[in-house]
């Protein structure tokens, strides 16, 4: 498949985003946009939005939080074993960064 303005001879063969063998690492990210979302209920927490009042406790809230941050280290784990050492470096490095900014 050629796209346009494309010569012939850039044009390569078309390869699928996702093969059977690759880490479902597309598929954990979707999730994981999805599962930020999911804690809007601070919303129904905090009585802001006048038509439903308090629709949520902040539980909710926590759970919800919860879920977003093991969506994310099932991804990072899916793309390295060393899951843990590379979130223990990020957040030492963000916590080095907050403390001295």
């Amino acid at each position: 498949m050629r796209l346009p303005g494309q010569r012939p001879d850039q044009a390569g063969p078309r390869t699928p985003c996702l093969r059977r063998d690759d880490p479902p690492t597309q598929v954990l990210t979707l999730s994981l946009l999805d599962e930020v979302g999911e804690p809007r209920p601070s919303w129904g927490a905090t009585a802001c939005n006048p038509r439903k009042g308090n629709s949520h406790t902040w539980e909710d809230v926590q759970s919800e939080l919860c879920d977003v941050i093991l969506t994310a280290m099932v991804a990072l784990r899916t793309i390295t074993p060393d899951a843990g050492k590379v979130f223990a470096e990020r957040l030492e490095h963000v916590a080095d960064r907050s403390l001295t900014g």
